[in-house]
Order: C-alpha cells, then structure tokens, then sequence
C-alpha cells in the first residue's frame, strides 16, 4: 500500500510544525501579514494543519465550498496568493520535503485556492 505525503512526513506532528513555520514567515511578509491582523492564530494554524494534512492525502478533506466561503470576506489578490505559495514553498523546502512532493502540494493548494483569488 503507497503511503501519502502525510504519512511519509510524519502525520500532524509534524504537518503542524511546517504550518506554525509557514504562519511565521506569513506574519513577517509586509504582502500577507494584513489579513491576519484579527485573527487567532493558534486556532488557524490548527485549521490550516488540517487543511495542509488533507491537501497531503491526510484523514481530513474540504470541500470547495467551504474553503471559499472562509475565506471569501479576506479579498486576498493574486499577489498575495503568489506570496503565500512562495513562502510555503520556501517552508517545505527549509523541512526537506522532496522536490516532487512539494510539487503535488503546490498543484493541490492551486486545485483548491483558486476559487478564492480575487483577480485584480
């Protein structure tokens, strides 16, 4: 039996260790740090490791649907969505996560975040 990406890198624990790195890096880019001004973060990064996990083959999925509609009051533009996928990269790679995993995570996060993109 093939074992997911988020098997592969160890589940949660660490899934949410990469998501609390990337959350960091978000707040200290003048880009993306805005849309977090009000927000509890802890309760983010918990849903965003679940989010990151499903996008992995974790035991969590989302629907389309929901994700637009968390995010549809944020406005994020196309600079900032290229901004968060960077720096989601940059933490992947700074994790050791394989260049070709990385690139499946990068395809599934354009698959589900393109309905919240606004076009500017």
């Amino acid at each position: 039996m093939a074992r997911t990406i988020f098997d592969r890198y160890g589940g949660f624990a660490k899934i949410n260790k990469v998501v609390s790195s990337f959350y960091d890096k978000m707040l200290d880019s003048p880009i993306t740090s805005p849309f977090f001004a009000n927000t509890d973060m802890k309760r983010l990064i918990d849903h965003q490791t679940k989010f990151i996990a499903s996008v992995m083959g974790g035991p969590v999925s989302y629907t389309n649907e929901h994700i637009e509609r968390v995010h549809t009051h944020l406005t994020i533009t196309s600079e900032a969505y290229a901004e968060a996928m960077e720096l989601l990269v940059e933490t992947l790679e700074d994790f050791d996560f394989a260049p070709d995993d990385i690139q499946i995570i990068e395809d599934e996060m354009k698959v589900h975040m393109h309905y919240v993109v606004h076009k500017s």
